[in-house]
């Protein structure tokens, strides 16, 4: 089958009508539009829902050369939310009732050849629908629209329809070829690896299923070295190919046992968080650079190993980054807590069976969810999806997300959401508190989030309590060796229904913001990692931050051995890490002291005096007046054989806790790793404001669709600190071959905002202009490339 892209050339109405499909030439109400498209662009927060719930339509005119005419002419859309009736020259040709999945709809005998035509979308996105994940409440926003990419595929009736691999860690390949009219006809199979080097190749009858090949020591996939090879599908007749598939593919094993989840044989912790395919503004409907942009944050900023895309399958161009980094993929059908009628239980099942048979190839992939996310049980229904993904899928296991405990397990893995977890108590429950079926995997599909929503801009205190509850959960479930891994909720914060969140349509339940910057929790994840230094302070160090001045306890989250901590660059002390994390590679160093042996350096007291002086001003900071009984009788024994007095009390709190009214303290954080520096932070109030603004490309290409850079913005002081406080507004501005998506004027929000820019089908240069009152501004220079959009 040829393949051309179909994502130019659209219009809109958000009004449909069945005159429509009848049109031989755009009216005035049908607005040009280019895919991915929204039915409605929202603003950051406060809008109501029922904005983008509508009854729309997406017009294209298209002529249909007579040299095909002997061919079968197929268009395919990625994603239509969420129910999709499409015409072609008036008649009705195709629907379908899942937003989440692909579906082709056959135009062939509805053509006019050498003529116009016109393919008409009737595109329902209300949430009265009655279909998953529709029919009572839900906590995320559904939006709707064309949202990814549409294709044009024309080929011969005799056709590869699907191609399935299975590819074992012993080198076995077993192929499903699905060919279409195929009779007399025969298969070629050749797998290549990364070079284009071919490893195997298999010739035979197309009817013939499965084919088998045999590669020799093959490299495997894992999230270390996700190596990846292609299987090329040829499929001919007397000599003559007829139609060609590739496959991307990977050699693994994924296997739940009781004591865990296991990779090519070999214990792996998952350690991951929950994403939607969401963003500010446009929803679902951005090209595949943004998409590709999530994986590789979870993977190289935040230092996970998995995710899981609740609630719903995502984006080919997301799954195809994972296959590529090595990002384990749990998956699941659409839905959240509700079931609903025989209806809607139909459309579930085509759900499952569109779920796998689409996404199955990838090898990032190792679990189905075949429950709706937080349902009761339903075990005829789910004895059904169960049974749908064994047969379609028998390499990889089943899961289910549920809320509650001891729910019937018919999956191969009990998947659990553990909110347990209030600050103060274990991180998590343990498997056999849950569960008695202990001989099956056991999974924690989410924790924290809505249990202690953070707003960027929320005190230091609020902020470290939530990157300490992941960090506790992450700890516990990391050692209890039979839970094999857990998901935090989530991973950036999401528009939401007026049920939910925070009153301004967002729930503030990620460790980062909506555009993608990083919280403090964030840094629980990050400091995981190797791949990169991290040391992130979770206070600023100013006083007024904090109840009488006093620091208290903070902490540093990093990846290296230890922390040397300077005051005025006098050294204070070392920190290592903190041991009451112990399932953590890198826990987080609290520092209560900071003190340290400036009392001995600068007051000339003994240690065990300085230790003394040191408990009773620290308790002095998180008591007040009101001191426990220990600490009295150590500052009575200071007055009574030291000689102090009230006066020398209050002379070193104000000197070496508060510093009130006295000289500014600059702090300096080395984080040290094999007895070397490996990055360095200073903090200090600071005299000046700077932009720092990061953008994934600069480089954008008009390719199969518009193509879109993500532009995250935070304010900083002259040490790179962010200014969570800082709140003033930032105006964006766009010349040239780029235009910019969404307000030309947003709020900082903690300190940061973020923006997109976004191709307009032109070629050339294109500048984004950044001002801030206070601060220079920065200017991006963007290069635009044009690829020509091949025609049918």
């Amino acid at each position: 089958m040829k393949r051309y892209s179909w994502n130019n050339d659209w219009y809109f109405t958000p009004s449909f009508r069945p005159q429509l499909t009848e049109l031989k030439k755009p009216e005035a109400d049908l607005v040009p539009v280019r895919l991915p498209h929204t039915v409605k662009e929202l603003p950051f927060n406060n809008f109501s829902e029922q904005d983008y719930q509508m009854v729309s339509g997406y017009v294209r005119f298209f002529n249909a050369p007579k040299q095909h005419a002997s061919q079968r002419v197929i268009v395919r859309f990625e994603g239509a939310a969420h129910f999709a009736r499409i015409y072609c020259n008036g008649a009705p040709v195709g629907e379908h009732g899942c937003g989440y999945t692909a579906f082709s709809v056959d135009l062939t005998d509805h053509l006019r050849w050498d003529g116009l035509n016109n393919l008409t979308v009737e595109l329902d996105s209300r949430e009265s629908l009655d279909v998953p994940p529709f029919g009572n409440v839900i906590d995320y926003l559904t939006y709707g629209g064309l949202y990814r990419e549409v294709w044009l595929e024309v080929g011969d009736k005799t056709r590869i329809e699907d191609v399935y691999v299975q590819a074992d860690i012993t080198g076995e390949i077993r192929c499903f070829p699905h060919c279409l009219e195929a009779q007399g006809c025969e298969l070629h199979l050749i797998v290549t690896d990364a070079s284009g080097t071919e490893m195997a190749c298999w010739q035979g009858d197309a009817q013939t299923a499965p084919a088998k090949l045999q590669v020799r020591n093959p490299a495997l996939w894992d999230c270390e070295t996700p190596v990846l090879y292609t299987l090329t599908v040829r499929l001919l007749r007397k000599d003559q190919e007829l139609d060609m598939r590739q496959v991307r593919f990977g050699f693994r094993r994924v296997e739940f046992r009781p004591e865990g989840f296991f990779l090519n044989q070999k214990k792996v912790k998952l350690r991951g968080l929950n994403r939607h395919q969401s963003w500010p503004y446009l929803g679902y409907a951005v090209p595949s650079r943004a998409q590709r942009l999530d994986a590789d944050i979870l993977k190289f900023e935040l230092g996970c190993n998995a995710v899981r895309t609740s609630h719903y399958p995502q984006s080919h161009a997301f799954l195809d980054r994972c296959d590529e980094i090595g990002l384990l993929v749990f998956t699941e059908i659409p839905g959240w807590q509700y079931i609903g009628t025989e209806h809607w239980k139909a459309q579930a099942l085509r759900n499952v069976e569109e779920m796998v048979i689409q996404y199955r190839n990838h090898p990032s992939i190792f679990l189905w969810g075949v429950r709706i996310n937080e349902s009761l049980d339903d075990d005829a229904f789910y004895s059904q999806t169960n049974q749908i993904a064994r047969r379609l899928d028998p390499t990889r296991p089943t899961g289910g997300v549920r809320n509650f405990q001891h729910s019937h397990l018919l999956e191969d893995v009990y998947t659990y959401n553990d909110f347990s977890h209030h600050g103060s108590n274990p991180g998590c429950e343990p498997k056999h508190a849950v569960t008695k079926e202990q001989s099956k995997g056991y999974l924690i599909s989410e924790h924290n989030g809505h249990m202690f929503p953070t707003k960027a801009f929320d005190s230091e205190e609020h902020r470290l309590s939530q990157a300490l509850r992941h960090a506790r959960v992450l700890s516990d479930a990391g050692t209890h060796q039979d839970i094999a891994g857990s998901f935090g909720w989530c991973m950036f914060d999401y528009n939401t229904h007026r049920d939910f969140g925070s009153g301004d349509r967002i729930c503030y339940h990620g460790v980062l913001d909506m555009f993608r910057n990083p919280k403090l929790a964030a840094y629980t994840y990050a400091s995981q990692q190797e791949l990169h230094p991290v040391l992130e302070i979770s206070s600023s160090m100013d006083i007024g931050e904090h109840p009488g001045g006093a620091l208290g306890t903070f902490a540093v989250f990093t990846n290296a051995d230890r922390i040397e901590l300077y005051r005025n660059e006098q050294r204070i002390g070392s920190y290592e890490p903190d041991p009451g994390y112990p399932g953590l590679a890198h826990p987080p160093i609290l520092i209560r002291d900071t003190i340290g042996t400036l009392l001995e350096q600068e007051e000339g007291f003994s240690p065990r005096t300085a230790a003394l002086v040191k408990d009773v001003l620290f308790d002095v900071a998180r008591y007040g007046t009101t001191l426990p009984f220990s600490t009295k009788c150590k500052a009575a024994w200071l007055m009574l054989f030291k000689g102090f007095r009230y006066e020398d009390g209050l002379r070193l709190f104000s000197r070496y806790l508060t510093s009130w009214g006295g000289q500014v303290v600059r702090w300096r954080f080395d984080a040290i790793k094999d007895d070397a520096v490996i990055c360095s932070t200073v903090r200090c109030p600071g005299e000046s404001l700077a932009l720092q603004v990061l953008a994934d490309t600069q480089e954008l290409c008009e390719g199969d669709c518009w193509d879109m850079a993500t532009i995250r913005i935070r304010a900083v002081d002259e040490h790179g600190a962010i200014q969570p406080y800082c709140c003033r507004a930032v105006t964006l501005q766009t010349q040239g071959a780029i235009a910019l998506v969404g307000p030309s004027s947003v709020p900082l929000a903690g300190g940061m905002s973020g923006c997109y820019v976004r191709t307009v089908g032109l070629s050339g240069e294109g500048k984004l202009t950044i001002h801030m009152e206070g601060a220079p501004d920065v200017e991006l220079m963007f290069s635009v490339s044009k690829q020509q959009e091949e025609q049918l």
